[in-house]
């Protein structure tokens, strides 16, 4: 009895040995696990003495005219070539008053060339099916379909607009008041300044100046709307989603929505400066009555949102370029469709998708002005992007980027060559 008893012991030990085994040698192996890429927090790396080189002591004696030229306090420049960093460094002042010099790793207001990251946001989305920029935008089978919009709306012919006539401000709107709250408070009789449901509300209520795809007027209205559209369609907020799906996959992690006073500044944003005239003074955009210097109170600044509130450093918006230009240095963010759409080419009286132009012989081109600054993205064909944004508004206004764009061109007929061959981004 107790040898059989054994025998069905050792039995069950050596079945259970055998299972065990058997289960260990089909075990699947786990797959690797992707290495994810270190960071680089380029703003936490960059200073002007990685730039401060003797073959391109030109291109600093060409921004330093420039800015005397102009009068502006600050600027920093930022260059690349085939999707490397070659060059990054500040110039004058940062903040005058606290004596801190421009360094590359600061950030500045960079107006409407929020614009581009705006249409880099729609095409994320465009790329995941969640919508397609053919898409209408009101209407019952628009994306702003609620209350607000449908109440409001009278004109039939908004139900025509699409996202790509908005990215192409070809929307039709009456008028583009995002710069106006004093006006938009007296019209719809505000007690407080006017939010974007204000907004809405007044330019929606009109007919439409001409047909959608008609015509283009610049609408920074207009782009207000596609930062509402990105809000519906992400079901995120705007900034929280344009900074988790654009800003850090294309390796920008120093990139916020502004304020506006120099008491909401970041602590490396630069101080923003007016020119000196008519107009330096304005009464506060909240109606106070109180008169601040343009750049400070004059307009609100975070209401502008995916129209022209980001704040950056040329370096990051480089960054994001090369993740959106369909060279492969770069693994860019967007499709290879996406990028073709955003820098299909048409004529000059047709803006591009976030860009200004897209000329293939002129390269492609970014402005963007506010009070206290003003911004230039140009990337050549050859495949080199010069980025300047100053800290200083000038009389010329808009106007600017032409003088900017000519100093580009000179600088790369002169110094393009002695650029160093390197990359700042690694």
């Amino acid at each position: 009895m107790k040898k059989k008893t054994l025998t069905i012991i050792f039995s069950v030990i050596t079945a259970a040995a055998i299972a065990t085994a058997f289960v260990i040698i089909h075990k699947p192996v786990p797959k690797p696990q992707p290495i994810e890429k270190p960071r680089v927090y380029l703003n936490e790396k960059l200073n002007n003495t990685m730039s401060e080189l003797p073959e391109t002591e030109g291109i600093d004696k060409k921004v330093k005219a420039f800015m005397r030229k102009w009068q502006i306090k600050g600027a920093s420049l930022a260059v690349m070539r085939n999707d490397s960093l070659v060059y990054a460094k500040g110039y004058g002042w940062a903040d005058e008053a606290e004596g801190i010099a421009m360094e590359p790793s600061h950030i500045l207001r960079m107006a409407s060339v929020s614009k581009l990251i705006t249409a880099t946001g729609i095409m994320v989305l465009q790329d995941r099916d969640s919508l397609s920029i053919k898409d209408t935008v009101f209407g019952p089978s628009g994306i702003l379909n609620d209350s607000l919009f449908n109440t409001v709306i009278k004109d039939k012919n908004y139900h025509k607009i699409t996202i790509e006539h908005l990215l192409r401000h070809q929307g039709g709107f009456y008028r583009d008041p995002l710069f106006s709250s004093l006006d938009v408070m007296k019209q719809m009789q505000l007690d407080n300044p006017p939010v974007k449901e204000d907004y809405y509300k007044l330019v929606l209520r009109n007919r439409l100046r001409f047909m959608p795809g008609d015509w283009e007027k610049y609408s920074n209205f207009g782009y207000l709307l596609l930062s509402e559209i990105i809000e519906k369609v992400s079901g995120k907020p705007y900034e929280q989603f344009i900074r988790e799906e654009v800003l850090r996959p294309a390796g920008c992690f120093d990139m916020h929505i502004g304020g506006s006073y120099y008491r909401d500044r970041r602590p490396n944003e630069v101080r923003y400066y007016t020119h000196e005239g008519d107009g330096k003074f304005i009464e506060e955009y909240n109606g106070s009555g109180i008169m601040v210097e343009r750049c400070y109170g004059g307009n609100n600044i975070p209401l502008l949102s995916g129209a022209g509130a980001w704040c950056g450093s040329p370096a990051e918006i480089a960054r994001l370029v090369a993740s959106i230009d369909g060279k492969s240095e770069v693994e860019d963010i967007i499709s290879a469709e996406a990028v073709a759409q955003m820098t299909e080419y048409f004529d000059k009286e047709t803006y591009s998708l976030g860009w200004n132009d897209t000329d293939p012989q002129k390269g492609w081109s970014r402005t963007g002005t506010l009070a206290g600054t003003s911004a230039l993205v140009k990337y050549f064909p050859d495949g080199e992007c010069w980025i300047l944004i100053t800290n200083t508004s000038t009389w010329r206004g808009p106007g600017l980027a032409r003088y900017t764009d000519d100093m580009f061109k000179q600088c790369r007929e002169l110094y393009s060559d002695r650029l160093p061959d390197r990359n700042l981004f690694e």
